[in-house]
C-alpha cells in the first residue's frame, strides 16, 4: 500500500491506502505541478496511470456498470446466497487489493454480523476508474478511501460524503532504505528523487517536510511501478512514501531495512490519513439508504471491533475469504499486531472498539494546509498563479461538509 499521497494512496496521498503502475521513470522537476491532486492508492493495472481528470463525468458511467457487473459476478464476495433472504442489497468497492484496512469487512461478511443487521453486502474490487468514481456514478454504493479524496474529487464536481473514518492518527511514513547513510533527515531529501504515484497532494507534504527540516523544499519524481521496494533498490529513486502498517511491516518482516519520517514531526499540520468509507451524497436523499447505511456501518464497526480483540483469528478469516490475492498470512497477522500496538484505530490505548468518527478539526487543519499549497486549484486558477495574475487559494474544503458523523451508531 505505497502511501500515495496522504487515498494513501491511501488514500491520500499515497491512498490504502495507491494506484497502479506503468513500468520505468520519468524524471521531472517538482516545478512542474501538473498532477491531479487526487489520490487514489490502486494495484495492479492501475498503478502508475495518469489521473483521469474527466472520470467524473457521467459518460463514464455507463462503460464502468457494463465492466463491473461483470467483474462483481466472477470476483466479488458477497453474503451466502442461502443467507440472503429478504436483506437490503448494498454493494462496497475496495480501494486496492485486500489488505487490514478492510479486515473488518470481511470479519462481518464471515461471522454474519451483515446478515443479523439485515444486510446483503458485496465486496467489489476495486475498479480502474477507482471507488470513488465508481460511488459517484452509482456503481457502487459504498466504496473506501480517504477524506483528503473526497476533497479532491468534490472539488471537480462530485458528491461524496465521507461516513466513517477507521484511522484515527496518521499511518504514512516517507522512507529511504536504512542503507542510505547520506539520508538522516527530512532535509536530506533536498534534490533527491521522489518515487510517487503522481500526486499534487503527495507532492505538497514532502516539500513542507523538507522546508521544515532546513532543506529547499525541491526534488525530483520518478514514476512508482509495481513495486516501491524495487524501485528504490534500482537506485531509480532515493525515497518514497509507505504505509506503517503495511509496507512498514513487511519491511520488518523481508526486508529492505526502511529509514523513516511522519510528516506529523516535521511540520504537516492535521491528520492525513484519515481512511475509511465514503457514499454518494444525493443516494442519502432516500430515507431507506439512510437506514441502511446506519445498519451497515455498525455491522462494519462489530466487525472491526472483533479484529481488535481477536487480531490472529481475524487476520486467518482475511486470508481466507480473499485466496486470489495470496495474501501472507504472517504479513497480515504482524499488521494487525502494528495496528493494535500503535492505536491506529481507536483514540485509547488498548481500547477494543474503533470509533468511526471523523475528527474534524484534524481534518480542517490538514484541508487547511493543502489548499495553501494549491492542491485544489484547477487548471485556470494554477495558470493564474504561474503568470502572476492570481496566487491567492480560494477557501478551503469544509471538512463539516465533506463528512458526517451521524450514521455512527
Amino acid at each position: 500500500m505505497a502511501a500515495s499521497g496522504r487515498n494513501h494512496d491511501s488514500s491520500g496521498r499515497f491512498a490504502q491506502m495507491l494506484r497502479a503502475a506503468a513500468h520505468g521513470s520519468a524524471i521531472r522537476s517538482t516545478a512542474d505541478e501538473s498532477s491531479s491532486p487526487i489520490d487514489r492508492r490502486r494495484v495492479y493495472r492501475q498503478r502508475g496511470q495518469s489521473r483521469l481528470r474527466t472520470s467524473l463525468r457521467a459518460a463514464f458511467a455507463a462503460l464502468l456498470c457494463a465492466s463491473l457487473v461483470l467483474g462483481a459476478a466472477a470476483c466479488g464476495s458477497a453474503n451466502d446466497a442461502s443467507s440472503s433472504g429478504d436483506a437490503t442489497k448494498l454493494s462496497f468497492m475496495l480501494d486496492w487489493t485486500p489488505n487490514t484496512n478492510h479486515i473488518g469487512l470481511y470479519v462481518a461478511q464471515k461471522l454474519g454480523y451483515f446478515k443479523d443487521a439485515g444486510v446483503n453486502l458485496t465486496i467489489l474490487p476495486t475498479a480502474q476508474a477507482g471507488a470513488e468514481t465508481s460511488v459517484e456514478n452509482g456503481v457502487a454504493n459504498v466504496g473506501f478511501t480517504t477524506l483528503s479524496n473526497v476533497a479532491a474529487f468534490n472539488a471537480q464536481g462530485a458528491k461524496l460524503r465521507f461516513v466513517f473514518d477507521l484511522t484515527q492518527k496518521p499511518v504514512a511514513q516517507w522512507c529511504a532504505l536504512a542503507s542510505r547513510k547520506d539520508i538522516v533527515t527530512p532535509k536530506d531529501l533536498s534534490g533527491k528523487t521522489f518515487v510517487s504515484f503522481g500526486s499534487a497532494e503527495q507532492n505538497a507534504v514532502v516539500r513542507q517536510m523538507i522546508k521544515h527540516a532546513g532543506g529547499t523544499g525541491e526534488f525530483k519524481t520518478a514514476t512508482a511501478g509495481t513495486n516501491t521496494f524495487a524501485t528504490l533498490s534500482s537506485g531509480k529513486g532515493d525515497f518514497g512514501g509507505f504505509y506503517a502498517t503495511w509496507e512498514g511491516v513487511e519491511s520488518k518482516l523481508n526486508g529492505p531495512a526502511l529509514n523513516c519520517f511522519e510528516a506529523a514531526d516535521w511540520g504537516v499540520p492535521g491528520n492525513p490519513d484519515q481512511l475509511g468509507f465514503a457514499v454518494n451524497a444525493s443516494w442519502l436523499n432516500d430515507s431507506a439508504h439512510q437506514a441502511t447505511l446506519r445498519h451497515f456501518l455498525a455491522a462494519a464497526a462489530k466487525g472491526y471491533d472483533y479484529a481488535l480483540a481477536n487480531p490472529q483469528k481475524a487476520s486467518d478469516i482475511l486470508v481466507a475469504q480473499t485466496k486470489e490475492s495470496q495474501l501472507d498470512p504472517k504479513l497480515v497477522r504482524a499488521s494487525m499486531d502494528t495496528i493494535i500496538d500503535r492505536n491506529y484505530w481507536t483514540t485509547a490505548k488498548d481500547a477494543k472498539r474503533v470509533t468511526g468518527a471523523t475528527d474534524f478539526d484534524a481534518a480542517q487543519q490538514y484541508l487547511d494546509f493543502q489548499n495553501n499549497a494549491g492542491t485544489y486549484a484547477s487548471d485556470k486558477d494554477k495558470a493564474k498563479a504561474k503568470d502572476g495574475t492570481s496566487g491567492t487559494p480560494g477557501q478551503a474544503p469544509q471538512a463539516s461538509k465533506l463528512a458526517t458523523n451521524d450514521y455512527l451508531s
